[in-house]
């Protein structure tokens, strides 16, 4: 895996190699201790190419008593790396509700790149039956649209949220694809495909694998007793 030499123009730093890619595969990695006791860790992943060679990775950045109160709904900053250790993509999940019966506080996720830049944002739309997700650019403006299943649980096949043009025109998908019997009943430890348009603005792939993320903790997470 390599990076083009020269950064393009409007790219950040560290996000060159988005500029060649329209597919990107998100891995979560399996928690021994949170398998064993049930008691969640921090969140780990894998980001890579569609040739499986790791691009980033992602570590969830949050403190015992959040997760053990908040389980899946807590909030979060994760950190995004590149292969040199250099944190590239920062996202930002601030504390909201999980049910539409709240639509003044829905779900929402920033992205930043690097930290202290906004480059885009991931709002949740109020919506009684089926996911809906507004992917928004730094200024605010609604790009794309992201639209799931009514149901998200799937016994032996994946899970697909589509990525809409404001035109209604599909030009990608975020995948929860199937991991298993053994690794699906027994962790939380989700793989994922993302796709989008080679030509997409660089800034606003990184805030679609933002929205993997949050798509993951929503909908996926194992939600402990205590909730």
């Amino acid at each position: 895996m390599s990076s083009p030499q020269i950064r393009p123009a409007n790219c950040p730093p560290g996000l060159e190699y988005l500029t060649t890619i329209d597919q990107l595969l998100v891995h979560q990695k399996v928690e021994i201790l949170e398998a064993i006791i049930g008691f969640e860790t921090k969140n780990k992943y894998a980001v890579k190419n569609s040739l499986g060679q790791k691009v980033f990775y992602a570590v969830e950045d949050s403190d015992c008593l959040t997760r053990y109160c908040c389980g899946p709904l807590r909030p979060f900053d994760m950190k995004i790396f590149d292969n040199f250790s250099n944190e590239v993509i920062h996202l930002y999940r601030p504390l909201a509700c999980g049910s539409c019966c709240f639509p003044c506080c829905l779900q929402n996720l920033e992205v930043y790149a690097p930290l202290g830049t906004l480059v885009g944002t991931v709002e949740q739309e109020w919506s009684i039956l089926i996911p809906q997700y507004n992917v928004k650019n730094a200024a605010g403006d609604t790009v794309l649209k992201i639209v799931g299943p009514c149901c998200t649980f799937s016994m032996c096949g994946d899970v697909e949220f589509q990525v809409f043009t404001l035109d209604g025109e599909v030009v990608g998908k975020i995948t929860k694809q199937w991991s298993g019997l053994l690794k699906e009943m027994f962790t939380d430890a989700d793989n994922f495909g993302i796709t989008f348009p080679m030509d997409l603005d660089v800034k606003l792939k990184a805030v679609m694998l933002g929205a993997c993320f949050l798509i993951d903790y929503m909908f996926f997470e194992k939600k402990s007793d205590n909730f």
